[in-house]
Order: C-alpha cells, then sequence, then structure tokens
C-alpha cells in the first residue's frame, strides 16, 4: 500500500509525487520518454491521436490533448497542476481509454460546455455559489472544492475543477479548454465526488489538506495460510549433496556415471 493514511475526500490528498494513478488505465498504450521539452514522458494512443504528457518538474504537471489526426493541432485540452491527485486526472484517463477501444471518436465530439458535464456535481449536492458577467461558480457542501465556469465558454480554461486552499502547494485545479466532450469533464468531476478514499503518506501530506481532510490508519492486511503456502510451494529443493565453499571439487555423488563398457 503506498501510503499509511486513507483521505477523504479523495481531493484533497494532494499529489503523490508520481502519477502512477493517472497512467493506470493506459499502461498498455506507447509510451515515449523525452529528454528534450517540457514533457518527460508522453503517452499517446496507439494512432497518436490522444496524446497524455507528463511534466515532473512543472506547475502544469499534466496536458491532456485529443485531434482528429496524429499531425493535427488538438481540438480541446485539459490540463492539470502539480497538486492534483492523478486519481482524479485516471477518471480521465480512464474514460479517453475507453473511447478509443470504443472505435466511435466519441473523444473528439467538440459540442458546446453544456449542463451535462456538471451533472455529478450537481447530484452530489454541490451549490452554486456566485456568478457574474465572467464566470458562474459552484460549491462543494465542504467549501473545499469548486468548478468555475466562464460565461463566454471559449478559450483554454471555459472550466475548471478546483479544491483545497488557494496557495501554491494546496490548491489542485484541472482546467478544460472550449470544444472539450461533456462527457470527460463529467467522468473528471465523478473522480471529484467518489467517497472511496485515496492512501498517502502522511508526511507528505501539506498540513492544509490535513487540516480540512479526514485520515484513517492504513491497516496492512494480515497474511493467511492461502498467503503463505504459494510461497512454500515454491521453495528450491534442497541439494542432493553440498560443495564445501572452498572446494572446487564436485562431489562424485553429483558426477554423471558412466554406462558400463561392452563386452567383446
Amino acid at each position: 500500500m503506498d501510503g499509511d493514511v486513507y483521505v477523504t475526500p479523495r481531493y484533497l490528498a494532494g499529489s503523490s509525487s508520481h502519477g502512477d494513478a493517472g497512467f493506470a488505465p493506459v499502461a498498455h498504450w506507447p509510451h515515449h520518454h523525452l529528454d528534450d521539452g517540457p514533457h518527460q514522458l508522453v503517452v499517446t494512443s496507439p494512432d497518436h491521436r490522444i496524446r497524455i504528457g507528463w511534466a515532473g518538474d512543472d506547475y502544469d504537471l499534466w496536458t491532456i490533448s485529443a485531434a482528429p489526426d496524429a499531425v493535427l493541432a488538438a481540438k480541446w485540452t485539459a490540463t492539470a497542476n502539480q497538486n492534483t491527485p492523478a486519481e482524479l486526472v485516471g477518471a480521465l484517463t480512464a474514460q479517453l481509454a475507453r473511447d478509443w477501444a470504443d472505435g466511435q471518436d466519441q473523444f473528439l465530439e467538440t459540442s458546446a460546455l453544456g449542463w451535462a458535464a456538471l451533472a455529478p456535481l450537481l447530484e452530489a449536492g454541490w451549490k452554486r455559489h456566485s456568478f457574474d458577467h465572467k464566470s458562474v461558480r459552484y460549491l462543494a457542501p465542504d467549501g473545499l472544492a469548486g468548478a468555475v465556469i466562464d460565461v463566454s465558454r471559449d478559450g483554454d480554461d471555459a472550466m475548471t475543477l478546483w479544491a483545497g486552499p488557494a496557495g501554491w502547494g494546496t490548491r489542485a485545479e484541472i482546467t478544460f479548454s472550449a470544444h472539450t466532450p461533456n462527457h470527460l469533464i463529467a467522468a473528471t468531476a465523478r473522480a471529484f465526488t467518489d467517497p472511496a478514499p485515496v492512501a498517502r503518506w502522511r508526511q507528505n501530506l501539506h498540513p492544509r489538506l490535513a487540516a480540512g481532510a479526514h485520515l484513517t490508519p492504513v491497516v496492512p492486511p494480515v497474511p493467511t495460510p492461502r498467503d503463505v503456502r504459494p510461497r512454500i510451494a515454491t521453495r528450491p529443493p534442497a541439494p542432493m549433496a553440498s560443495v564445501p565453499r572452498w572446494s572446487t571439487t564436485t562431489p562424485s555423488a553429483l558426477l554423471p556415471t558412466r554406462p558400463p563398457a561392452a563386452r567383446r
């Protein structure tokens, strides 16, 4: 278990310092390790139309996009910063993997941002907090997460999902550009409302996140006889004879025997 405490709600878990949970749904896709450029790793769909970039030392840790062709510009882009739990990103990459496998190119449906994208949040009790001529804002019941919708619904930040107190080391943000398919935003929003906790190391959790979250110890499972039995079964057989560590002589018991000479 990669952690000693469970964090609830999961959107206050912060980064796990690695992107395993975000890449797990697309682990079977081609991986490209880059020496130059902002992204150290880029995972692409087999046809290279979906790109998932990981920048291990940048503020925008994740950059995810989709294009109608491998060499064409992206139709939409999503970014997640360095404080975003990888489990939330994993909800988006999992939906992308399903869309690509389905073969219907749903990940390219660039309809205008609709309320369908907010449905999981509204069902979980998120309420409209404020609105003005620029944006509409929604808040989670605990006030520690929210959604901001650009009224123009255009540009690179048409919708932002955030969590945690404001600050460089605490505020998580996932931003979607205009024309991101609604069902992809909804899949990510649903991960925010998932009641299942995520594991983190207590010493690595920012104190301000820990103060707003509910933490419970991770109790390692106790091995059962069934868990131990396979280990016993795979022990190597005991040698027929031993060779002293200081000797280079092979015991005669281990030498191959010669067949008796044929009588003439």
